[in-house]
């Protein structure tokens, strides 16, 4: 009898400590990047400045990790953000902001809204640099996993 409750006991635990680890179990990893670039910009501007962007998001915590490079910009950078929804060829607001400083390299993170990650999913954020000389943007790239 008590080798029956004994094990009973430890088959209810163990199916607790499954059902407690299931959401981690559905938590992943994602892999983005964005090639920035002039021509990309909407309208694009003539620059030959080129950039690239490289994050991960984790899909439990919701948090998008990042990092950007550029080179040749036509002065400092005076602002960077994430921009969406917005597929390529189109423009959007601001979504996610870059705190602190956009030299480069830049690197953040930022806790998304449903709403951004389901953008970031489809593909629909954009990253963009700015400039003096290009204050609507002077590289721009589509983030895409």
């Amino acid at each position: 009898m008590s080798t029956t409750l004994f094990r009973s006991g430890f088959v209810g635990l163990a199916a607790i400590a499954l059902l407690a680890a299931a959401p981690a179990a559905f938590a992943e990893t994602q892999m983005y990047k964005a090639a920035l670039s002039a021509a990309s910009e909407v309208p694009p501007v003539d620059s030959k400045a080129t950039g690239a962007l490289t994050a991960t998001y984790d899909t439990a915590t919701r948090k998008l990790t990042y990092s950007v490079t550029y080179t040749g910009l036509s002065g400092p950078a005076s602002a960077a953000h994430f921009h969406g929804p917005a597929a390529a060829g189109a423009n959007a607001g601001v979504v996610v902001p870059v705190k602190g400083a956009v030299t480069s390299p830049i690197k953040g993170e930022a806790t998304l809204t449903d709403a951004q990650a389901a953008d970031l999913l489809a593909g629909k954020l954009y990253f963009n640099i700015h400039t003096a000389a290009n204050k609507g943007g002077e590289i721009r790239g589509q983030v895409m996993k």
